[in-house]
């Protein structure tokens, strides 16, 4: 059974960074999708960045374009979101997300594991 366990979150100032870490564990499969997602208050989960596992090829939202990174260290089963030049708008729980295909999608509904989230809040 695949897990997934984000950390990193907190509170920071705009203009400010944070790095995300989502750690996974128990994945047997070769092809899979990587994403990181976010929900603020008040509206739907929303696709950050999208990586795949076999190509890295990789998909940002339009929103975060040019400010945050994802990365991978395959050693530690980690992914990483490198968050820079927050914004209040950024405000959200982030979660990262995992989809047995070789597939790239932005839709939460075809992910099948997903991590508890963490907190995200930016003061202006």
């Amino acid at each position: 059974q695949v897990q997934l366990a984000e950390s990193g979150g907190g509170l920071v100032q705009a203009g400010g960074s944070l790095r995300l870490t989502c750690v996974e564990s128990g994945r047997t499969f070769s092809n899979y999708i990587m994403a990181w997602f976010r929900q603020a208050p008040g509206k739907e989960r929303e696709f950050v960045v999208v990586r795949s596992g076999n190509d890295g090829r990789t998909i940002y939202a339009d929103s975060v374009k040019g400010r945050f990174t994802v990365s991978r260290d395959s050693s530690k089963n980690t992914v990483y979101l490198e968050m820079t030049n927050l914004k209040p708008e950024d405000t959200a729980v982030y979660y990262c997300a995992l989809r047995q295909s070789s597939t790239i999608s932005i839709t939460t509904g075809l992910y099948e594991y997903w991590g508890q989230g963490t907190q995200v809040t930016v003061s202006s």
